[in-house]
């Protein structure tokens, strides 16, 4: 079984690279070429970056050793909170996760309750063994290259949102993340000045911790 994975894998990175390799042909229609990658690999998804805040403060004060442990932690206790919302967990990348999901409101739910979930593991804890989750949102059309990864204006949003812009607690969305998710009652957002390279604007949830 793992060999068919594997191979299902491999099969559609190596079609992205056979385009592409067409794509640089002197002469090549690029316009139709890109018709054919995004034919095969374009799909719509809720991305959602998650970072740890704190990384550098805790390296150098406590050690690598605590910060993986608390990455293991913030992993395992997350995990749950992928799966019961429907989330697929393409990367871990140090302290960031990119995790997808077919829907905006899932994605939401998924990251209120990863915070509530934080809040809770957190309790009676000290606090160089907190685990402080920083959360992006982005929604709409991406390459998705099998398992293994997803590329997009949204996709590079929700990074700088999550990775670079949110602190602590905080679940900050792109423009068409909040657009896709005014349908959802009880939902409100407030406006951020920052706006990620992709994104129109960007707002901050306002939920109950």
């Amino acid at each position: 079984m793992s060999s068919v994975h594997e191979v299902g894998a491999h099969a559609s990175q190596h079609q992205l690279e056979k385009l592409l390799a067409e794509r640089l042909i002197p002469g090549a229609d690029r316009a139709a070429v890109d018709a054919r990658i995004w034919n095969l690999f374009g799909e719509t998804w809720a991305v959602m970056f998650t970072d740890l805040s704190g990384f550098s403060r805790h390296v150098a004060e406590f050690g690598i050793v605590h910060f993986l442990q608390v990455i293991y932690e913030a992993q395992r206790i997350f995990t749950p909170c992928v799966d019961s919302n429907d989330g697929i967990l393409l990367k871990v990348e140090g302290d960031s996760m990119l995790i997808i999901f077919r829907t905006v409101a899932s994605a939401l739910q998924c990251a209120v309750d990863m915070q509530r979930t934080a809040k809770t593991y957190n309790a009676g804890k000290p606090k160089e063994e907190h685990i402080l989750q920083c959360i992006g949102l982005g929604y709409g059309p991406v390459l998705r290259i099998g398992d293994s990864d997803v590329f997009g204006s949204e996709v590079n949003a929700a990074s700088k949102l999550g990775e670079d812009t949110a602190q602590a607690w905080e679940i900050l969305v792109t423009a068409s993340f909040q657009a896709a998710a005014a349908d959802i009652p009880g939902l409100h957002f407030e406006p951020i000045e920052y706006i990620p390279p992709g994104a129109n604007s960007a707002a901050r949830v306002l939920y109950d911790l």
